[in-house]
């Protein structure tokens, strides 16, 4: 058989991997080519995929969005820009001035990658509508210093569109932050002694109050010891004032904010519990007046919401017209092909399981029935042993609803939402032989990075501890009662450019238990497939880093332990065992489909196993009409 011709594409997608690789200095970098990019998660970079007619412009850009990705490989410690990032407005100013440093090295040491970075920054531009109006009300301060911290490293001007804007605030920049802009070059092989620049820049335009300026170079004890401030310790810096000592002790908090919530909020949590349990009752509250009401304050915030007004549940055919969804639809046939067919072969396996254990089965060794001429033998042997009957009876099989949540994050780009959706979609077809409803629900938020929520926050002045502070969105793209057939062309959605942001799962799956628990089916499973922790940078950079995942495990411990419905857990790429008490780790998204039928054939394996034990008690419906008030009910009323 002749092998298919090689589309016009694919030379250059095979040059643009190796040239990845080779400036990001990592040989077994992943490219792969999607819908949705460009993104880089752990070992994998993600690129879109180039047009059918590619011109010099779309492979420049195209260029760019991968030298982008390697640099960031090749230059970029994740822990080290971590230690000193600081929390809230100013997180996305730093982050910008780092990714300045990034693309300058490269653009500095190589023609070719320079003109491919400016290529996307104007296209990128190309793109934007920043008005003089808007941006006077709300400065984009992170777009306006990461243009002029392009400029000063690199000696590029920003791009024509962004000029405008540059300039309305160039003045205003200068003149505060003008002499630590001029710093940056010095140090821009040093990520280190960079972010402690920028911090400076940041404090100098007051984006940040807890911020301390921080300047090398002038300390009289020299650079070396300068670099090292923020390892040191108080005790070991004799020569400081008590000003500089608090100065950098603010910065090293608010450089660490994660690891310093996670830990004063356990100890705090451990001091309670000494409390309560130790306290005598005999103490005299009388002589401790203050005592009782500082432990409210102490105690770790509970997970809140700061508003709901925004958060949507939608349908999918919602969310874009048909001809779209037609469209998506097909492109995600057309890419999944050879996979349908394996995961085709696993469907009919766990469909051959379940309609197995719905035939009708027999009862032996009955006092009246059918005959059973197999047992005549015994009292062939033994004439005063009594004739043995049978009975044809039908087997328990209890009426069951599965719900598949599937994360719509961004680091779920590519493949693997790619498989998901078709994984989904031929599970679904395949439980609705079986007489099994099946329901497909997705969650992500409505914005990156905080949606009106965020402004609503911002509006009400700032106040601490807001909680949750995006825009939820959770899409129902096949409801338990429809058809598989009217839901099918919903899953294309999962392709849209721009559907997947961000991924809250506490309320998320709040959200698909309470759908499941006000169904009337006896058995009810609920499935996540999620390649990762809860992330959302709004609302972390006002909470403590753990605060989304302490909000997930209590959830799954509440449904673990409390709930009728059966919680199952799909990883893809992401130890989710730490989570949930039934759950699967897979390393390549190619081993989901199998994953799925696995999991989902084991508990309906426990349903045979528990009839022969002769528990009966576990086929009794559990839910039936009656809608149960569960404490997650009471606790995800937001959801």
């Amino acid at each position: 058989m002749a092998k298919p011709a090689e589309s016009p594409q694919e030379p250059f997608k095979r040059a643009l991997a190796q040239a990845a690789r080779s400036l990001a200095e990592t040989p077994d970098l992943e490219v792969v080519y999607s819908a949705e990019g460009p993104s880089l998660h752990g070992n994998r970079a993600i690129l879109p995929h180039p047009p059918r007619d590619l011109t010099p412009a779309d492979a420049a850009a195209l260029r760019g969005m991968a030298d982008q990705i390697a640099l960031r490989l090749a230059h970029h410690d994740i822990e080290a820009h971590a230690r000193l990032r600081p929390s809230g407005q100013a997180s996305g100013v730093y982050d910008a001035i780092e990714q300045a440093r990034i693309e300058a090295i490269g653009a500095n040491a190589l023609g070719g990658v320079r003109k491919n970075l400016r290529t996307v920054l104007e296209q990128a531009w190309a793109k934007k509508n920043f008005t003089e109006l808007d941006a006077l009300s709300n400065p984009p301060w992170s777009e306006v210093v990461s243009l002029m911290v392009r400029e000063r490293l690199t000696g590029e001007p920003p791009p024509p569109q962004a000029r405008s804007l540059v300039d309305l605030f160039r003045a205003k920049v200068e003149e505060k932050a003008g002499p630590d802009l001029d710093r940056l070059s010095e140090a821009l092989d040093d990520q280190a002694a960079f972010a402690r620049i920028a911090r400076s820049i940041i404090h100098d335009l007051e984006l940040a109050a807890d911020i301390a300026d921080e300047r090398d170079g002038e300390d009289e004890e020299g650079d070396d010891q300068d670099n090292n401030e923020d390892l040191d310790e108080p005790d070991d810096d004799d020569g400081e004032s008590e000003g500089e000592q608090t100065g950098r002790q603010q910065a090293q908090e608010s450089a660490e904010p994660q690891e310093a919530d996670a830990t004063q909020q356990a100890a705090e949590s451990d001091i309670e519990e000494v409390e309560e349990d130790e306290q005598p009752p005999e103490v005299d509250e009388g002589d401790q007046p203050a005592r009782p009401d500082p432990k409210p304050e102490a105690r770790t915030p509970t997970y809140n919401v700061f508003t709901t007004a925004h958060d949507e549940v939608v349908d999918a055919d919602d969310l874009s017209d048909p001809a779209e969804l037609s469209r998506l639809r097909g492109y995600l046939d057309q890419q999944l092909a050879s996979l349908s067919n394996v995961v085709g072969r696993l469907a009919n396996k766990l469909q051959r399981k379940l309609l197995a254990q719905q035939n009708r089965s027999w009862s032996f060794d009955l006092e009246e029935g059918v005959l059973d001429v197999a047992r005549l033998t015994r009292v062939i042997i033994d004439p005063t042993a009594p004739l043995s009957f049978k009975e044809e009876k039908d087997t328990e099989f209890r009426d069951t609803v599965v719900s598949i949540l599937i994360d719509n994050s961004g680091s779920m780009r590519g493949r693997p939402i790619m498989v998901a959706a078709v994984c989904a979609d031929i599970l679904a077809r395949t439980l609705e032989r079986c007489g099994v409803k099946t329901e497909i629900l997705g969650f992500t938020t409505r914005a990156w990075k905080g949606g009106q929520a965020r402004e609503d926050w911002l509006k009400a002045g700032k106040p601490a501890q807001p909680g949750r502070l995006n825009d939820l969105r959770h899409i129902i793209y096949k409801a338990a009662d429809a058809p598989w057939r009217r839901a099918r062309r919903n899953l294309g959605l999962m392709m849209r450019e721009g559907l997947l942001k961000e991924n809250i799962d506490g309320e998320a799956l709040l959200w698909a238990h309470h759908r499941l628990i006000g169904r009337p089916e006896a058995r009810r499973i609920l499935m996540v497939i999620s390649d990762g922790a809860p992330v959302d940078d709004s609302t972390l950079s006002v909470n403590s880093g753990a605060y989304l995942e302490k909000h997930l495990r209590e959830v799954i411990g509440e449904i673990e332990a409390k709930s009728p419905v059966q919680l199952i857990a799909i990883g893809i790429g992401h130890d989710v065992t730490r989570y949930y008490r039934r759950a699967v780790t897979i390393v390549d998204v190619e081993q989901l489909a199998g994953a799925i039928v696995d999991k989902l054939a084991e508990l309906f394996d426990e349903d045979v196993r528990q009839v022969r034990r002769g528990d009966l008690s576990a086929l009794a419906p559990t839910g039936g009409g009656e809608k149960r008030r569960t404490p997650m009910q009471a606790a995800g009323g937001a959801a």
